[in-house]
Parts: C-alpha cells; structure tokens; sequence
C-alpha cells in the first residue's frame, strides 16, 4: 500500500518532495470552464505539468467542463477537476462526468467539495458520501484534494472542521489514493501558519497548498472574501496591503507570499502555492513572473 501512496504523491506535484526553489516553486492555479480561453493565453507563462484545478460552478454544463480539463492537458498541465457532491444531481451524473474527464483528459487527480446548497440535489450530502462510492479508485484516480480553512468555516465549529479533515485524510488513504489538503484563500499568513502546526500535531503529513489571492481589484477581493467567508478586518487587511479608507486601485499578494517566505519551515510540513486569479489569468501570472525575478527564483 506504501508504495501506491508514494506513486500517488508524486502526482500531485512532480517534485514535491523535492525543496522549492523558492516561495512559488511548484504552484498550481484554479480556473473555471469559462476561464479556457484565459488559460490559452497565459500557457506561455506557465511551468509544464502545473496542476490546473477547474471547479464546478452552477450554471456551468458538464461538457464545458470536460473541454476546459481537457484544454489543460492538451496544453501540458496536469488537470484536477472539482466534484462538488451536492450540486451532483445522480450517480450517473457523478459517474458520467468522472468518467469523461479521466477517458478525454488522463485525469489522474480530482478535487471534491460539499458544494454550497444547504441541501443535496441528488444522493450525495457530502464529500466523504462521494469517497464511500469508491468510483474515485475505480476509475484510476491517484489523488483526492480536500479542503482546508484555516479560518474556519462558516457551518462547522472548529473541532468539526478537524474531525472531519482527519476523517477525510483516513478515508483516502485507506482507499490507496493520496490526500491533498488546498486551502481557502485568505489576507493573514499568520492565521495560516498556526493552523499548520495544528494539523501537523494532529498527525495530518498531507502535503497542503495554501489558497493565494492573484492581483485583482480591491473592491473585487473584499467582494470574494465577503463571498467565501474569508477573514478581512481592518487589521488583517492593513497587514496584507489594503487601507479601507482607500478601496480604490489593486492590491497584489507580495507582503501575503513575502511573510509565508520568511515564516514556513519544515515543522509546518509540505507546502505549495495555490493560486486563485481573481484579477486574471494573465496578470496572476505576469506578477509570479515579476516576484520571482524580483527575489532570483528561478521556479
């Protein structure tokens, strides 16, 4: 079973186990469905094999999805597709989909959320009730990324979050498939940063990304963190590079990634990036680009 984990771990980054070269070394992004186009046009500024996650909105149809994972693996990145369980309407809706990514796209890895209905409007409350079908390992699946919040979330108490994330970490391994923990994105790395060491004393050596805010607008990124629950006072923000007396203009995640360069260490276990490009596609990865020549990464 060990060495299936370790194919399986491999997968979710090629040089995971590896040092990064530096802060951003081995990031991955998220898109959505219509995001393909976007993601044709910043190919150029992407690393080979970087994970691409593409989620699973409502209003979108199962075949925009499975041309948008494809485009991913057609241009040389390694597709991660979200399954959110309760926006599934059956399992051959479930199935269907799983199955056309992996034949169409070789998708190997997958994502799985709760999804945002407060109920079910098909067989699957919940992410663990899509893990117990087994399809996952059925249909060749290496890696299941879960979520993580740092924050909390907004329908569990915290000691529920972790019974839950230690549950889910369990399950998956029993299956022989990898866990990967990705996280909400958020303005405070030091909230971050506690909440590794607690998954790390709570026995949890998942490799983690951490969930980055790409360079947008600042109206745009309160109107985000308004919209998934992410923490954003007046000091945490101030922290991050935002006034609220001054909302206008854009706002990059330099003091964000700066802090998290200075603060992980290997008591705080794997960790990557993972980047939300609320501003674009392009500009998320025009200002990787500009960081890393900026600090001499040479990711």
């Amino acid at each position: 079973m060990w060495g299936a984990l370790l194919v399986a771990a491999a997968l979710i980054h090629p040089n995971w186990d590896k040092p990064p070269l530096g802060i951003t070394d081995g990031f991955s992004l998220e898109m959505t469905a219509k995001d393909e186009a976007s993601l044709r046009e910043a190919a150029p500024l992407i690393p080979v094999d970087t994970p691409v996650a593409v989620t699973f909105l409502p209003g979108e149809d199962v075949a925009a999805r499975v041309k948008a994972t494809v485009a991913v693996r057609e241009l040389g990145f390694e597709p991660m597709p979200h399954f959110s369980a309760r926006r599934i309407t059956s399992e051959d809706d479930f199935e269907g989909y799983l199955k056309a990514v992996v034949e169409q796209a070789g998708v190997q890895r997958a994502f799985i959320v709760a999804g945002d209905p407060p109920e079910p409007v098909g067989p699957y409350f919940d992410t663990s009730a899509l893990i117990a079908t087994g399809a996952f390992e059925r249909s060749g699946i290496k890696a299941i990324g879960i979520g993580g919040h740092p924050e909390g979330h907004p329908n569990m108490t915290e000691q529920q979050c972790w019974d839950v994330l230690v549950k889910k970490v369990t399950e998956i391994e029993a299956r022989g498939m990898a866990p990967l923990i990705v996280t909400q994105f958020g303005f405070d790395p030091d909230a971050f940063l506690a909440w590794l060491l607690k998954l790390r004393a709570l026995g949890i050596d998942a490799p983690v990304r951490i969930g980055v805010p790409g360079p947008a607008g600042i109206k745009r990124l309160l109107a985000f963190a308004a919209r998934c629950g992410v923490g954003a006072s007046t000091s945490v923000l101030r922290k991050y590079g935002i006034s609220v007396t001054n909302l206008l203009g854009s706002a990059g995640p330099d003091k964000l990634v700066d802090a998290f360069a200075k603060g992980l260490g290997p008591q705080h276990g794997r960790v990557r990036l993972h980047f939300y490009p609320f501003g674009g596609m392009v500009k998320t990865l025009e200002w990787i680009q500009a960081y890393n020549a900026k600090h001499g990464i040479s990711a």
